[in-house]
């Protein structure tokens, strides 16, 4: 199974706020992301990570992330840039892209981590998952890519999506159910 998540943001405090998130802390958040992780994904599984995985790196962050079963893919995020640079944090991915095409049970599905308007496939009904705008229902982004003609962009941001990786269906599910293109 392959799943999609975005912008978990661990160990960055200031997140709680600025995405709203429900957590008294980044303790009750860590925790959350980890049980939802464990219960959607198994260790056959793939994760693609699409940005923004932590904000300040350490020996806990690494041990959290690998401790989370299936096989991670990161696709870079602004925030992870600048820790590729640190093999301990290298060696938790099993593969690190910053744009990456791949095939989910038959549909392809291009992976950035920014939003884009049109990319490769666009024309022929392929995918576009994303992260990066997290739940700002003021950014433009967010407000654009809520048109028909972008139906089958997703963001697989946490605080969209219960704060637990998903599938390409339940992305596609999420979006269905929230929007009416008119």
């Amino acid at each position: 199974m392959i799943y999609y998540i975005a912008d978990l943001h661990l160990h960055h405090k200031n997140i709680l706020h600025m995405s709203r998130r429900p957590f008294a802390d980044l303790d009750e958040m860590h925790r959350t992301i980890r049980q939802n992780w464990n219960a959607a994904v198994s260790p056959e599984d793939d994760v693609y990570l699409v940005g923004d995985v932590c904000f300040g790196f350490n020996g806990e962050i690494a041990g959290y992330i690998r401790n989370l079963p299936g096989r991670k893919h990161l696709i870079i995020g602004n925030h992870d840039r600048k820790y590729l640079e640190i093999q301990k944090f290298r060696d938790l991915f099993d593969s690190i892209d910053t744009y990456l095409m791949i095939e989910d049970e038959g549909r392809k599905v291009v992976l950035f981590h920014y939003p884009i308007l049109e990319w490769d496939g666009y024309f022929r009904g392929w995918y576009h998952v994303y992260g990066h705008i997290h739940n700002n229902d003021g950014n433009f982004a967010n407000q654009l890519l809520k048109r028909e003609e972008f139906r089958n962009a997703f963001n697989a941001g946490v605080d969209l999506n219960d704060f637990t990786p998903q599938t390409l269906y339940q992305l596609i599910a999420r979006k269905n159910s929230e929007l009416t293109f008119s």
